[in-house]
């Protein structure tokens, strides 16, 4: 598959000449700003809206564990892991403007995406290239073989998600009103997003209540991959199981029986005519501060999606058509479970779902300040979507404060969804549907995630790095269980440093 990935990286480059453009026209924007807010600076003073320059370093670590991966069809291994280093940088320009800069990183090791091609764990490329798909006798590498239990060594087996963003803010004179702007984008494997977006806040009755408007646009496009079977019979049409130059030419398919087969035609797979996806989110904020202790917030939100939803590399399979495999047919029977380690069960298609979706989330907050060392914080959400989704979020924290720099957080959130009206399990489609899902996440489905945060605030920033002091630091760890038994770990830190004038 060298040939695909030689494609993936000249569509990098194409996404990034096209990026390019819009990053030069904000900086020289952000310039001319910059420029006036300096001259105007000049003619009068007043307190500013930031200080100093800020750097927070930002680190987490996610770990996962589950049963339904996406990508083979709603079975298989979900292990997961991921790193994500970011770095944000908030710069005074004047009294009433910030610049906001941030670049991080998110790399993962998958064993679901890497089972994109699963007959990469041995056989098929026993040199352990990064080539998805060898060309050629699929016999000549050996008897393939794959598991979605078993993770592959594909080149999609892990990724570097690779983010900046650039944002802009200015108050009035008064601090009575706040706008900005922002622009960003992020570039993986196959996947790239360019996004900008406006905000504006409101205050009155003496900085009690506040009105936040916020505007989302995000442009974004897949570069497909798609599982290895369907990519050769993408290729080859119905010549691909003896096609010369297909991976497949030799290569023994069984039935559930273990009965060497040639009829396997993934007839309801068909290219992708469309890949880009946009997106355009609206948010409407109200708080108000509704007595010396209590403090509340409602918002609603309209998201409008269109384009390519669905995701290129999630098979699906349809319980209407015959099953066929690659690997050892004895262990077709243990097929759903982790003792199947050399089968794999061949797409009928992949993940198909409608090219416009409508979310609505509504909710609000309620905090109530208890004493100065304790404080109750609680959210609650609705959210509902025009593909049949519809779910419940309630999240408490109980900040406590020791003293002046120490403060511990118990957070517990829960959650609880209806599934998707194009939802199924594995091998329950019908192939007369338009569209389907075996993805778990459009599943119904409850869940909970408990943890707590450690807080530190160095209220004189005594411990410097070069002309840095440390401002605060936290520490947050947190556990999620879900109904379908998806599992997961993440831990973070974040370190505030304000430059010393």
């Amino acid at each position: 598959m060298k040939l695909q990935l030689e494609q993936t990286e000249v569509k990098r480059e194409a996404v990034v000449d096209v990026i390019k453009p819009y990053f030069l026209l904000f900086f020289f924007l952000l310039c001319g700003i910059v420029s006036a807010q300096t001259i105007d600076s000049l003619t009068q003073f007043k307190k500013k809206i930031l200080e100093s320059v800020e750097v927070d370093i930002l680190m987490s670590y996610y770990e996962q564990e589950g049963t339904h991966a996406a990508v083979s069809g709603g079975i298989g291994n979900e292990y997961l892991t991921n790193y994500a280093p970011t770095i944000v940088v908030r710069m005074p320009l004047n009294e009433d403007a910030i610049l906001t800069a941030d670049v991080g990183i998110s790399a993962y090791t998958s064993a679901s995406s890497s089972n994109g091609n699963p007959f990469n764990q041995s056989g098929a490329s026993t040199n352990g290239d990064e080539e998805e798909t060898p060309r050629g006798n699929g016999s000549s590498f050996g008897s393939p073989k794959g598991s979605p239990w078993v993770a592959s060594t594909g080149a999609s087996a892990k990724d570097v998600l690779t983010t900046v963003n650039i944002g802009y803010q200015k108050a009035s004179d008064n601090r009575d009103q706040y706008w900005g702007v922002n622009v960003g984008g992020s570039i993986e494997y196959d996947y790239s997003s360019l996004n900008f977006g406006v905000s504006f806040a409101q205050l009155w009755n003496e900085k009690n209540t506040e009105l936040s408007l916020k505007g989302q646009v995000y442009i974004d496009r897949w570069n497909p991959i798609i599982p290895t079977e369907l990519h050769e019979y993408e290729l080859f049409q119905e010549t691909f199981l003896y096609n010369p130059d297909s991976y497949f030419l030799g290569v023994s398919i069984t039935d559930d029986q273990g009965n060497s087969v040639a009829g396997y035609l993934p007839e309801n797979f068909f290219s992708y005519s469309a890949v880009n996806r946009n997106s355009f989110a609206f948010s409407l904020g109200l708080s108000q501060i509704l007595s010396p202790k209590l403090q509340g917030a409602i918002f609603a939100d309209l998201v409008v999606q269109q384009g390519l939803l669905s995701n290129p590399l999630q098979r699906v399979y349809f319980q209407d058509r015959e099953n066929f495999y690659i690997g050892n047919f004895r262990s077709i029977p243990q097929y759903t479970s982790f003792e199947n380690i050399d089968v794999f069960h061949l797409a009928d298609d992949v993940e198909r779902l409608p090219s416009q979706r409508l979310k609505i989330p509504v909710g609000g907050r309620l905090n109530y300040y208890i004493s100065e060392y304790l404080v109750l914080r609680s959210y609650a959400r609705y959210y509902s979507d025009d593909w049949g989704i519809q779910s419940k979020t309630l999240q408490f924290e109980l900040p406590i404060r020791f003293n002046l720099s120490w403060k511990f957080t118990p957070i517990y959130r829960y959650y609880d969804q209806t599934a998707a009206d194009y939802f199924g399990p594995y091998n329950t489609h019908l192939s007369s549907q338009e569209f389907y899902t075996s993805d778990y996440d459009l599943s119904d489905f409850s869940s909970h995630q408990w943890g707590a945060s450690l807080s530190y605030r160095s209220v004189l920033s005594q411990l410097k790095i070069v002309d840095f002091g440390l401002k605060s630091a936290q520490l947050r760890a947190q556990h999620y269980t879900r109904s379908d038994g998806l599992s997961s770990f993440i831990v973070s830190t974040s370190f505030k440093f304000v430059l010393d004038q």
